[in-house]
């Protein structure tokens, strides 16, 4: 199998902001679109996008704020979010049904999206998606907290503070260092962590349409929720609840099923990025 390169382009949307969109791949079917976790641009996909594009069209791209991308002067909350990527789908004449795979907070944008636009959805993939049963209303401002924190320490220098940070349980030897340069370029930055700020601080806020959507459930396509098996720092008590309430949103879902990935932790789509690619073409077997 051999990687399809990236194109980057600028996309604006009907209120003149710029987005930064990279494509990548030819093939048949529908178009994936990658949505990341909060403080990761569209370049954390860089290396699973490649390797999909082998197959299939694929989209990643910087919210606002984050990378290539303008700010957004209105608050982030998962509403405003997802009309964002609406908007660029649209503006994009990408209107067909596409495989949605949303990684951390970006698990919630494609299950708003899903909701608004059914028709829209041919499979999902959550990698280790937020879930309104741990999204507190504490996490929400600790997490708003560190953001801050980290777009501080990026101004003082401490790129590789935030990096080790990040990747603190290693990445995968698939990825080279070329991309984890183009990672680190966009993420470990105070321009980054200032739009993770911002979309922290509308989490309690977006919480009601969260529990709303969860509770709604999926479109009848296949949905398959990837979810970490390793037990990070601070995680011996979340861990075990997060995968249990992630297993009985599959079990609910009409064609659900739940993966654990037993050696990755949260950032499974850089620590074993072969199970989100294998699973990304597997969608794609079942809704060709």
């Amino acid at each position: 199998m051999r990687d399809a390169p990236t194109l980057e382009k600028s996309v604006t949307l009907p209120d003149g902001r710029a987005i930064r969109a990279v494509t990548a791949g030819d093939g048949p079917g529908p178009l994936v679109v990658f949505e990341a976790g909060m403080s990761a641009p569209g370049s954390s996909w860089i290396h699973t996008q490649r390797e999909v594009g082998a197959r299939c069209r694929t989209l990643s791209y910087d919210r606002a704020g984050y990378g290539g991308s303008d700010v957004d002067p209105h608050d982030r909350t998962l509403d405003r979010i997802t009309d964002d990527l609406t908007a660029l789908l649209d503006a994009l004449g990408e209107t067909g049904p596409v495989v949605l795979v949303g990684h951390s907070w970006g698990g919630p944008v494609i299950r708003v999206f899903a909701d608004r636009h059914p028709h829209r959805v041919a499979g999902m993939v959550f990698v280790d998606a937020s879930l309104a049963e741990i999204m507190s209303t504490r996490n929400a401002k600790v997490a708003a907290r560190f953001f801050t924190l980290m777009a501080l320490v990026a101004r003082l220098g401490g790129k590789g503070l935030i990096k080790r940070q990040t990747f603190r349980n290693g990445l995968s030897p698939e990825i080279s260092a070329a991309d984890v340069e183009v990672m680190t370029r966009d993420f470990a930055t105070a321009r980054a962590m200032k739009a993770a700020s911002r979309e922290a601080l509308q989490i309690e806020a977006s919480l009601p349409l969260l529990r709303r959507v969860q509770e709604k459930g999926t479109p009848d396509v296949p949905v398959v929720y990837l979810q970490a098996g390793l037990v990070e720092r601070g995680m011996s008590e979340w861990r075990p609840l997060f995968n249990r309430y992630a297993a009985a949103l599959a079990d609910a879902a009409p064609r659900g099923e739940l993966v654990v990935v037993e050696d990755a932790g949260h950032l499974i789509p850089q620590e074993s990025p072969e199970v989100v690619r294998d699973t990304v073409f597997r969608v794609i077997e079942l809704v060709a």
